[in-house]
């Protein structure tokens, strides 16, 4: 129709100013005397002799002693970094990026957002490795990568908003005020789901755990010090540029997990994947379009409910959608307790121990 025929001129015209304000920021930082600096984000790779990692990053310019090693001041942190904060330093455009690893020196370059996302090929054994990564003027800093067994066979892809922490999302209003205003110890994780986590990344030590949100890259950090100190499991995060692209004007949350989904699949044929998400946005639809793409990807699916109005709704519409998926279970409910007791009866979670009778102790 005549909509995309506007909206592509619309979309030129907003990204042609978009890069003008990024470079207008860009001169008046290095008129600072504002230096380089790379941001290193969490990765993922693959094993074996044609093994690889995905090398994630950001590049910004900031004053001295802004960072430390590409990330926040220890003191800035206790404090509580606001949400604001991640999106204020100017990016490098195309910036040139010096990526060691095993000894080795790749050259990658950023993109007009400064987010470097590149795959480099390198042979590591299964595990976490350290990424060390430079541009010129900037000092060495480091992240790390998670190379999957090219043999394991399951992996966990989760959703982050309202599945891992509180935002809020189907409530436009304070979700802005959750992840702008407040600092980030004020932000809450959901009821049950990092011991969930937790239980299935025992169950499964080797397999990789991967966050997928619609969140930009600007609070790839600040999502990653939530995890850790939430007790969630280590796992790169898969976030998305905020802004216009060449063909619309604001980039589709819904297409991101698509294209990260699909890019999963290729990428690791091998791997079964849980599927975890909640009901506020469009986790059940994505998922069930990718398990019938590629249902021997898909172990289980895993939907969080996040109130009963919406739990409702939800169920309204999952017994069209589990029967589009068959032979692939489906768990609805509304905290991780609840989800891993159905998982258990799924035979998909290990139960936990029960205590020795014999041997209990009263106080």
């Amino acid at each position: 129709m005549s909509v995309p025929n506007r909206a592509a001129p619309l979309s030129g015209l907003a990204v042609a100013l978009e890069d003008r304000w990024h470079a207008w920021r860009l001169e008046q930082a290095k008129r600072r005397n504002w230096s380089p600096t790379v941001l290193p984000f969490r990765g993922y790779g693959l094993s074996g002799a044609d093994g690889w990692v995905r090398v994630i990053a950001r590049v910004v310019m900031a004053p001295p002693g802004f960072f430390e090693g590409g990330r926040h001041l220890p003191a800035m942190v206790e404090d509580g970094v606001r949400g604001w904060r991640n999106f204020v330093s100017p990016t490098v455009n195309a910036a040139e990026v010096t990526v060691t690893v095993a000894g080795r020196d790749y050259t990658v370059w950023a993109d007009r957002g400064g987010v470097v996302d590149a795959r480099v090929a390198v042979d590591l054994a299964p595990g976490w490795h350290r990424v060390s990564l430079s541009v010129e003027g900037s000092e060495v800093t480091s992240a790390a990568a998670f190379v999957v067994d090219s043999e394991e066979g399951f992996g966990v892809i989760c959703d982050v908003d309202d599945t891992v922490v509180v935002t809020a999302l189907p409530r436009p209003l304070l979700a802005a005020w959750n992840s702008f205003v407040l600092d980030e110890h004020a932000r809450n994780p959901t009821p049950g789901m990092a011991v969930l986590l937790d239980r299935i990344t025992r169950q499964h030590p080797a397999a990789p755990t991967l966050y997928l949100s619609t969140g930009a890259w600007n609070v790839n950090q600040t999502l990653t010090r939530f995890l850790g100190r939430n007790l969630y499991p280590d796992g790169a995060l898969l976030l998305t540029d905020w802004g216009p692209t060449p063909g619309r004007l604001f980039r589709s949350g819904t297409q991101h997990k698509v294209d990260q989904l699909r890019r999963l699949a290729g990428e690791f044929p091998h791997i079964s994947w849980l599927l975890v998400g909640d009901d506020g946005q469009h986790d059940p639809e994505i998922y069930a379009e990718f398990a019938r793409r590629h249902p021997r990807n898909v172990r289980a699916i895993v939907i969080r409910q996040l109130s009963p109005s919406q739990a409702v709704l939800a169920g309204g519409r999952s017994a069209g959608i589990m029967s589009s998926t068959p032979g692939i279970p489906w768990v609805y409910a509304s905290d991780g307790g609840r989800i891993a007791a159905r998982l258990e009866a799924l035979g998909l979670l290990d139960a936990p121990p029960q205590p020795d009778a014999d041997k209990e102790e009263y106080l």
